[in-house]
């Protein structure tokens, strides 16, 4: 069923359907086509709602069907009537599958879907392996994100002199990267013999993982008197310099105690842009946990919250596989997993989302 009653639903639905057809109409409109800015606005808010609009369209019709299939009973008999009945079962089916399509529609879109994201990935427990899995598990994203052809860019990499990461934080810029990489966030864990472990026991090391969506200066002020701001020369692996000119920035937000740097670029300028935005990434994520928090009766999805000291995934690599503790998925190849293969997971984690919105929603 719908997640609210029938009448209810339509209600709401024809408002959108009628809206739908409005924007239509004047889409096809000459004299309105010739203004640019307001066929774009048109055209946006259009495919904002179309799918929700299409959706009830073939409601309606299937429900059509369905009466003109029970009209056409009365007076049948033999292969005639066994005809309108098969007839009449597959307009119920699909009236079933339009419903809760439409429920998936009307669910909450979050607002910060279609943003960019800013991925922090930290080596935590585990020493050199650690930092070894986590330089593996930045690589995976940047598969992943070659897949989807989006773009990646550095803004701040700090390797070791064994091939490991310390710590990284770099850019995914496509269309729904947020949508499709905000459950990746919370403690990635490798079980497996490390290559420095000569007696060839099983270690276990954490990584953890943020994702954050990228967000616009209006989205989040800074005020330039709680930002302490240092610069100082960018190193590679194993800390030597590797730029006379001093060009790496650090910035210090000292209402949260929030530290953000940034080393990549070779201008200064540059670093500094990059650092500030990676800043407000982290003050609003800051500032949407505490409203999750102060927000009375709030749940939490089963799916997870994305903190950070939530163990969402183990790769075990002596077992050859990877299982998502939150949704109980297991994926026996590892390879195929740390080389970019993560949509199984992915698509999953936002069905069991989806499905916790859901049955919420039929709650209240």
């Amino acid at each position: 069923m719908l997640p609210v009653s029938l009448i209810q639903a339509q209600a709401k639905l024809g408002e959108i359907e009628k809206r739908y057809d409005q924007l239509v109409a004047q889409m096809n409109d000459p004299e309105f086509c010739s203004d640019h800015q307001r066929y774009m606005q048109a055209a946006r808010a259009k495919g904002e709602i179309e799918a929700v609009a299409e959706e009830y369209k073939r409601y309606k019709r299937t429900l059509t069907d369905i009466a003109d299939a029970e009209s056409l009973l009365g007076g049948t008999d033999g292969e005639e009537r066994a005809f309108y009945l098969e007839e009449l079962e597959t307009s119920k089916k699909r009236v079933e599958e339009i419903e809760a399509q439409i429920r998936l529609l009307l669910l909450p879109k979050d607002p910060n879907d279609d943003r960019d994201v800013i991925v922090e990935i930290r080596a935590a427990a585990g020493g050199e392996e650690a930092k070894l899995f986590a330089g593996e598990l930045y690589r995976m994203y940047s598969r992943y994100a070659e897949r989807r052809k989006w773009k990646t860019e550095v803004i701040d990499l700090q390797e070791t002199g064994i091939g490991g990461v310390q710590e990284v934080t770099f850019e995914i810029d496509g269309k729904g990267a947020y949508s499709q990489l905000k459950f990746e966030g919370g403690v990635h864990r490798v079980q497996r013999v490390p290559v420095t472990e000569s007696s060839g026991r099983i270690q276990t090391s954490t990584v953890t993982v943020a994702v954050l969506p990228e967000v616009e200066e209006v989205d989040v002020e800074l005020d330039e008197k709680d930002i302490k701001e240092d610069i100082y020369h960018s190193s590679s692996a194993g800390g030597q310099n590797v730029q006379k000119v001093a060009t790496a920035i650090r910035l210090t937000h000292i209402p949260t105690g929030i530290v953000v740097q940034c080393q990549d670029e070779r201008s200064q300028l540059q670093n500094k842009i990059k650092a500030r935005g990676v800043l407000r990434a982290r003050l609003y994520e800051l500032q949407r946990q505490q409203a999750a928090a102060a927000e009375a009766g709030a749940r939490r999805s089963q799916v997870g919250s994305g903190d950070r000291a939530e163990k969402i995934r183990t790769y075990n690599f002596p077992d050859g596989r990877v299982t998502d503790h939150r949704i109980n998925k297991t994926i026996f190849n590892v390879p195929g997993v740390l080389d970019g293969d993560i949509q199984p997971f992915i698509d999953d984690l936002i069905a069991a989302d989806q499905a916790e919105k859901m049955r919420e929603s039929s709650e209240e």
